[in-house]
């Protein structure tokens, strides 16, 4: 979903004239660790099935990735309403995961978009950062409980944290490639 969000926003940008400037010039305290942390989550995925050592701590591995970027948004709050909305979503998705041993719950009815080998893995085990939501989950309503399908391209579940972070993500990207008031937000 948030690569979703990235594209329909820059997309946006562009349609409103606005250009990739804001983007190139934009000054993230540690923004270069963003990347590396996804680039983590994905080995995590990618092993976590492999490894016993990394199954067994993946929770945890996924927690300390959150702490981190949840440490580096905040660092960066001051980018704008963008960037504190992004921090929001952030925020509850970290919540209800730290409550489920490091996994986000997914609902079962709502993943009935998603191919059913999805809902088998789930069911079976825990998939990447995802779990099923069942009776023994804490604070499920911040999990992904909502299904999008069509018309939209990409069937996915997303939760209440993803779609805050989505909302600041258009706005960060908005801000950043539309001139108004872009020179606040660059190194002096």
């Amino acid at each position: 979903m948030v690569y979703d969000g990235i594209l329909l926003s820059i997309i946006v940008g562009l349609l409103r004239k606005g250009n990739f400037k804001g983007i190139a010039d934009l000054n993230i305290k540690f923004g270069w660790v963003f990347p590396l942390l996804l680039v983590f989550q994905i080995l995590i995925f990618l092993y976590q099935g492999q490894v016993d050592l990394i199954n067994r701590i993946s929770g945890f591995l996924f927690i300390m990735v959150y702490i981190i970027g949840i440490f580096l948004l905040w660092l960066n709050r001051k980018l704008g309403i963008g960037v504190q909305l992004i921090l929001i979503g952030v925020v509850l998705n970290f919540i209800v995961m730290i409550a489920n041993d490091g996994r986000m719950p997914v609902s079962l009815d709502a993943a009935k978009v998603l191919a059913p080998s999805y809902s088998q893995a789930l069911t079976q085990d825990n998939y990447g950062k995802h779990t099923a939501l069942n009776s023994e989950t804490h604070i499920g309503f911040l999990g992904d409980i909502i299904p999008i399908s069509d018309p939209y391209p990409r069937d996915q579940v997303i939760s209440i944290g993803d779609i805050i972070m989505n909302i600041g993500i258009f706005l960060f990207i908005q801000k950043l490639m539309v001139a108004r008031k872009r020179s606040s937000m660059l190194p002096a």
